[in-house]
């Protein structure tokens, strides 16, 4: 009988189901500290799926290499711009996107180090002004401290290197954007050397069609290893053109 009202409980209550299942954001004492100094205000953001929502792994494969998508539902008010934050990690605040309007509504993914077990929350700001809250409690740590994928002759040989793949998905076109680049994040050490390497990372994005904004990032060490960023925009005129610098002055253009 136990078992029985229990199964109608669940058949009855989807919602509550998938909320017991997936991987909420938990009380957090470090957000709690740093929120005014993140967003200016101490008045937390309502969690709103109606908005926007952020799906990441409960736990990660690699704590350097942790997928982030940010969607919203058709006909949701348009996000201006939006702070990614990583709880956990020694400078919390990931990156700080700007959004154009070809990309209303959002479907934008990126990937993230994570370096403790840690809420990952995105704070989107809304054409009137509103803050809005989104996030997930990921299982992982080690990702800033994790060594990098290749030689530093690699490294070195190949930074600045980008690559475009375009696609359409019903009606909007999406693109998919890498940039060659090593994110140090200043917490790892040179594997011959064993000496730390400094921190050096893509600090401003911007990324265009034609004349159109798609979307702006300034960038801390939180942003993976060879980044890598997927975004759904109306169809636009022209080419679609990078910007991207780093914290040590170098200066990449590339047009598509």
């Amino acid at each position: 009988m136990r078992l029985a009202c229990l199964l109608a409980a669940m058949m009855l209550a989807p919602g509550a189901l998938a909320a017991e299942v997936a991987n909420p954001m938990q009380p957090s004492a470090l957000w709690e500290d740093m929120r005014l100094a993140v967003i200016g205000t101490d008045e937390e953001p309502p969690v709103d799926p109606a908005v926007f929502d952020l799906d990441a792994p409960p736990r990660a494969d690699n704590p350097a290499l942790v997928p982030v998508r940010i969607t919203q539902p058709p006909g949701a008010p348009a996000i201006r711009a939006l702070a990614l934050v990583v709880d956990g990690n020694p400078a919390p605040v990931a990156a700080e996107f700007t959004f154009g309007e070809a990309l209303m509504p959002l479907d934008f993914e990126v990937r993230v180090r994570v370096d403790n077990y840690s809420d990952l929350r995105a704070i989107a700001t809304l054409a009137d002004g509103r803050k809005v809250m989104a996030g997930r409690f990921v299982k992982a740590s080690g990702g800033c401290a994790a060594p990098a994928g290749k030689s530093m002759d690699e490294v070195r040989a190949s930074m600045g290197e980008m690559r475009f793949r375009a696609a359409e998905e019903e009606g909007r076109q999406v693109g998919t954007l890498m940039i060659r680049h090593p994110n140090f994040s200043g917490l790892q050490r040179d594997q011959v050397t064993l000496l730390t390497i400094p921190a050096e990372f893509i600090q401003t994005l911007e990324v265009r069609q034609g004349d159109a904004a798609l979307f702006t990032m300034e960038a801390g060490i939180s942003i993976s290893e060879d980044p890598v960023f997927r975004f759904a925009h109306a169809p636009g005129e022209g080419p679609v053109t990078v910007h991207a610098e780093d914290t040590e002055g170098r200066v990449w253009d590339q047009s598509f």
